[in-house]
């Protein structure tokens, strides 16, 4: 099973950075989908206050009822769906929850389409609950929409599941309502990763859930909330999966951490305004990555509206993705994603990421262009 798992090439080019710091050299950051923003006091006074009151002791495997409730009521207020609070498991980040997801949906050799870019974690996950991984590609001159009819011919006796993500790592890119509508009348289960909903610029992220009831959401704080390392998740699923779910939970991980929930509850009901904030402020650093990329040569057919991701077509610098991030790295201490993490349909792009400073942009910007100059010239 191992020689079949992919490496996470983001986690590789960051413990190289890393690497390079520690020679005393400096790195500027695009790589990691990390918000560089703290997370906000009043979830960490939650958190804090959990611990002194001796809240250290193991929950409900589903997670405490005062977050699930607050996610359903979250919901309900953010899409206007009606979700209840026993459909709701919560977990040790999006990616257990999509874990969870796969482990009980899938059979040994069962098949989840997933798209083409996709998150470089998609098919390791599928893979390990053993599935199949099947890829269809979505394309940058359409706005990287995904195709329902393309999906529909994708479909065997084995698919369980269709895996969609909006806003969409590495694309940036939001379905539209009719995409969405049109995926869950195919019949088949929908997993919805919507981890970056919130970080949308000019339009609204929809939930699966306003289209269909065979689906799973899953969702987290780590973005929005600036929570990356609390670990934190969960999953809202059909009714015939919660005792599945809850079971597998059991015994992989027993039960979330019960201060982390906590903070969770205050972040949902006392954090939002707060972290919608920074939504600007993303917004801001999207404009001058696209702008500054675009000042440098890079052609843009889809620009992002969602997440904090610009992916890029480097295809004219150099057809090796790989190669090429490391190069950057290397020569200009500038550390960008490789487009083969996240599938043969990211061959030839990179992926920046603007969760960084205006300031680190903007020197990111200056290494990268001396980079490229001498490139050009030979002189490297």
């Amino acid at each position: 099973m191992s020689q079949e798992i992919s490496p996470f090439y983001v986690m590789e080019v960051l413990e190289r950075a890393k690497e390079i710091e520690a020679s005393g050299k400096s790195v500027v950051h695009f790589e990691v989908g990390m918000p560089d923003f703290s997370t906000a006091g009043v979830i960490c006074e939650a958190a804090i206050e959990a611990i002194r009151e001796g809240d250290t002791r193991y929950t409900h495997s589903l997670g405490i009822i005062e977050l699930r409730e607050a996610i359903a009521e979250d919901y309900k207020a953010t899409y206007g769906v009606n979700v209840t609070s026993d459909r709701v498991v919560v977990t040790l980040g999006s990616s257990p929850a999509l874990f969870l997801a796969m482990l009980a949906l899938l059979d040994p050799g069962d098949e989840v389409i997933i798209t083409d870019p996709h998150y470089a974690c998609y098919p390791q996950l599928i893979k390990i609950a053993g599935g199949v991984p099947v890829p269809v590609r979505v394309y940058e001159y359409e706005d990287y929409q995904v195709d329902a009819a393309r999906l529909g011919k994708a479909v065997t006796e084995r698919t369980k599941a269709i895996l969609i993500n909006s806003p969409a790592n590495p694309t940036g890119t939001l379905l539209g309502p009719e995409s969405m509508r049109d995926i869950a009348g195919l019949g088949v289960t929908v997993i919805s990763d919507e981890i970056y909903h919130g970080l949308s610029y000019g339009e609204e992220s929809r939930t699966i859930l306003e289209f269909t009831d065979d689906a799973v959401a899953v969702n987290g704080f780590s973005k929005l909330y600036s929570m990356p390392g609390w670990r934190l998740g969960y999953l809202i699923v059909p009714e015939e999966l919660v005792r599945p779910v809850q079971k597998i939970q059991q015994n992989l991980f027993i039960s979330p951490n019960p201060f982390v929930q906590r903070a969770g509850v205050a972040a949902i009901k006392q954090g939002k305004k707060e972290a919608l904030g920074m939504v600007g402020e993303f917004d801001r650093r999207r404009r001058a990555m696209i702008e500054g990329l675009k000042e440098l040569g890079f052609t843009l057919k889809a620009e992002p509206r969602g997440a904090f991701y610009v992916f890029a077509d480097a295809s004219e610098i150099s057809p090796d993705s790989h190669s090429l991030a490391f190069d950057i790295l290397e020569k200009a201490h500038v550390a960008v994603t490789p487009g083969i993490d996240f599938g043969q349909g990211g061959e030839g792009y990179l992926r920046f990421s603007y969760a960084a400073s205006i300031a680190d942009i903007e020197e990111g910007m200056r290494r990268l262009g001396e980079y490229l100059r001498a490139r050009k010239s030979g002189t490297q």
